[in-house]
């Protein structure tokens, strides 16, 4: 079926703890931008942010993650007309926002799906360096503070 973009995204990062109990973050590469950031998505239908998290978790990893999902304070906003959907959009709706979460996983066979070209797990002062948006490196800040 069909999908109606809703005028939502979300930002994933998956967390985990090496072999030195360090907390390491899962950096996606994109294919079709040369950035690095955790998993990304829109929501879809009457989807709520964090299904829309579990689901896009989900297609972007390979991993059905159901316990630890942590909602971050911070949310990023970006222009709707980034998006091939916003037409469907209301008129008087400017920017759309990023909900963001962590979460942790334990099973780290990641499956990369079509829109990564590379996963790399992090530090989180490694990770800072490689992501481009100033919201991205603010939701991991928070998510590695709470943790």
């Amino acid at each position: 079926k069909n999908m109606a973009r809703a005028p939502f995204q979300v930002l994933v990062y998956l967390y985990r703890k090496n072999e030195a109990e360090e907390i390491e973050y899962a950096m996606f590469e994109r294919a079709d931008m040369d950035i690095w950031q955790g998993i990304s998505g829109g929501g879809e239908d009457d989807e709520t942010p964090l299904e829309a998290a579990i689901r896009e978790t989900t297609e972007e990893s390979g991993l059905l993650l159901s316990d630890g999902w942590m909602q971050l304070q911070t949310v990023g906003y970006v222009p709707k007309n980034i998006f091939f959907h916003s037409e469907h959009w209301p008129e008087d709706l400017y920017v759309i926002p990023i909900h963001c979460f962590g979460v942790p996983v334990t099973d780290d066979e990641i499956m990369l799906s079509h829109e990564h070209t590379q996963m790399e797990w992090l530090s989180f002062k490694e990770a800072q360096k490689r992501l481009k948006f100033d919201s991205d490196r603010t939701a991991l800040w928070e998510l590695d503070q709470r943790l």
